[in-house]
């Protein structure tokens, strides 16, 4: 079972996601914010994180960089979430190094795509898993 990390300060986006995320076979780690984000991606080491850029205090930017700077957490991939979609944002992302760019509000099967092609062939839900639930 793949593991990811989602680092979200808003709660109902945080539960709704990660509710979201189970159900297709994802164990979830919440962080609430940058900094709980990178000890929990050390002290947990998550298949991918999904980053949130928008957080209090260190923001999903630095949070990321820190990420890839560091030797333990470097190869994990980061796909970042936001409600920034202006020109420019998704290099911007890119540049502080998040393998992939998500807008908000999520599409889910489009963010299901982003995360398979990201995770380790193995470590991915099986093609039915990530139907949608009737």
């Amino acid at each position: 079972m793949s593991k990811i990390l989602l680092v979200e300060d808003n709660e109902m986006n945080r539960d709704m996601l990660s509710r979201r995320l189970e159900r297709r076979g994802y164990r979830v780690v919440l962080a609430v914010d940058g900094e709980q984000g990178v000890a929990l991606a050390k002290s947990e080491a998550p298949d991918l994180i999904l980053m949130d850029m928008s957080l209090p205090g260190l923001d999903g930017w630095e949070a990321t960089r820190r990420l890839k700077a560091a030797p333990e957490t470097r190869s994990i991939p980061v796909i970042a979430l936001t409600s920034h979609a202006m020109a420019g944002d998704r290099q911007r992302a890119l540049d502080s190094g998040c393998d992939d760019y998500d807008i908000k509000p999520i599409d889910l099967p489009r963010l299901l795509e982003k995360i398979a092609a990201l995770l380790p062939r193995e470590a991915a839900p099986q093609a039915d898993e990530t139907k949608p639930s009737r």
